[in-house]
């Protein structure tokens, strides 16, 4: 089923308390069909679920990846969503026969290598044409909606991967990425994750200003055709089950804008998973504690050259901004859809919740706020380079709403919202975290103001320079 709920089959008129039915003489709809012919086409409108809409509107070829993925979903990630979160903290470098399944058929179905055309990846040539960081965003927010954790258990390896794409490197590509899509396509999970945050610099590695006054605490040293990595990554999403990992370390006795980025493989000697975190919500993604304890890496594997970790790390957050205000979209969007399910289906006082206005209301604004938060991701990701500024707000605005759409959800439901198999509260565990990785929120408004700071600073010497303003005296 493709609508998140279904539109009525019967041939009675159907309406809820305080609405006139559709082919009712003052429904807007049956009036706009009373249109003269040569204008009905551009005002006059049938039956069809807010899903199917939004679906239109998108290019041919993205119309048909949305169906894909919301069908993978529906198929493989929504029944195992409960269960799967509900299971004990799996060991390190260990995942659930449940999970690893579904890793192993997206992997079959092209899931986790298309962000590239062939022979690289396994993106189709005609879809090559469409921004990359839009076709991620589709997929993102319908397997969010499915389970927010086994999204990021999918697509966390993007990320990854995202230094080595931005590097230009095609060689590295090549030699790094070809492989990985040919495994992945054979159902034998080859995953990447993305090593920034460090035990005393979380924001700091997303946030110039912070980096500057902060020093790195894992740091390379030059040793023969190679470099040695001594230090601790944390917080890193798949980073005990990923086969290579991006890693970013400082130059030794230098700061973080010395950063090199360097693809390191899992097996490497002195790299282990010290522990995973026993978290709030994504539980079916694991957060690894990585520790570094001589790590050689040959000069082969520097991506993007020395000292270009922090371009790199820039790049990369630019571009998964998006997808994670994708997340947001998804997360929203189940709650939007157990509401509804909720105000259907249970009655007060011999009626139907969805007959009382006041839960019109609210189902309107979650509705609305949905909507609005979708149309953000979708306009911004449109274009091949996002803009910081256009990305930051994105991933806080939506991360955000899909909070608070959650919490009228849960207000909605009363106790049932605290009941596990609901979902609710686990759609709950799941947003929070959205607001805090890819930077904070907090960190992403202040790379909101950065962008624009030019035009803010330039704007303030003027009023320096002209005096008091109209605004600042008493």
């Amino acid at each position: 089923m493709n609508a998140p709920w279904p539109l009525g089959a019967s041939t009675q008129p159907l309406n809820i308390a305080g609405h006139l039915p559709p082919d009712h003489a003052l429904s807007p709809r049956h009036a706009l069909q009373a249109l003269d012919p040569k204008v009905r086409w551009l005002l006059a409108y049938a039956p069809r679920s807010a899903w199917d809409t939004d679906t239109a509107s998108l290019p041919w070829r993205l119309q048909r990846y949305r169906y894909r993925a919301r069908a993978f979903a529906q198929t493989h990630l929504a029944p195992a969503a409960l269960h799967i979160d509900a299971l004990p903290h799996s060991p390190v470098g260990e995942v659930p026969p449940e999970a690893l399944q579904i890793l192993r058929e997206a992997g079959r179905q092209g899931w986790l290598s298309d962000l590239l055309p062939a022979p690289i990846g396994s993106c189709h040539w005609l879809d090559a044409p469409y921004p990359m960081v839009w076709r991620t965003c589709l997929k993102v927010e319908e397997f969010a909606r499915a389970c927010g954790g086994l999204m990021l258990l999918l697509c966390a390896h993007f990320l990854g991967m995202g230094p080595i794409l931005a590097s230009g490197q095609l060689p590295l590509m090549w030699r790094a990425l070809r492989p990985a899509t040919q495994a992945n396509l054979r159902g034998e999970p080859h995953l990447f994750a993305f090593a920034i945050t460090e035990p005393g610099a979380g924001s700091d590695a997303e946030d110039g200003h912070g980096a500057a006054t902060n020093r790195p605490g894992l740091v390379a040293r030059r040793q023969g055709d190679g470099w040695c990595l001594n230090g601790h990554k944390v917080f890193i999403s798949g980073g005990d089950i990923a086969r290579q990992i991006t890693v970013f370390a400082a130059l030794e006795g230098e700061g973080f804008e010395s950063w090199t980025c360097f693809l390191v493989d899992q097996a490497s000697p002195g790299l282990r998973a010290a522990r995973t975190e026993l978290k709030m919500g994504m539980r079916a993604s694991s957060a690894a504690h990585l520790v570094f304890e001589n790590v050689w890496v040959s000069d082969a594997c520097v991506v993007g050259g020395l000292r270009g970790g922090w371009s790199l790390n820039r790049a990369t957050l630019n571009l998964s901004r998006l997808p994670v205000a994708a997340m947001g979209v998804g997360l929203a969007q189940a709650a939007v859809d157990i509401a509804v399910e909720h105000a259907c289906t249970q009655r007060l006082g011999g009626r139907p919740l969805i007959d009382f206005q006041d839960v019109q209301l609210a189902l309107a604004d979650m509705m609305a706020a949905t909507s609005a938060a979708r149309a953000l991701v979708w306009q911004s990701a449109r274009i091949w380079s996002p803009r910081q500024a256009v990305a930051s707000a994105a991933k806080f605005h939506n991360t955000d709403a899909a909070m608070r759409v959650i919490e009228q959800a849960m207000d909605l439901l009363g106790e049932h919202a605290v009941l596990h198999r609901h979902r609710l509260e686990k759609l709950y565990r799941d947003a929070r975290v959205t607001q805090i990785f890819e930077g904070t929120n907090q960190i992403n408004r202040l790379a909101v103001i950065e962008d624009h700071q030019e035009a803010f600073a330039a704007l303030a010497a003027s009023a320096r320079h002209d005096g008091d303003t109209p605004c600042a005296t008493a």
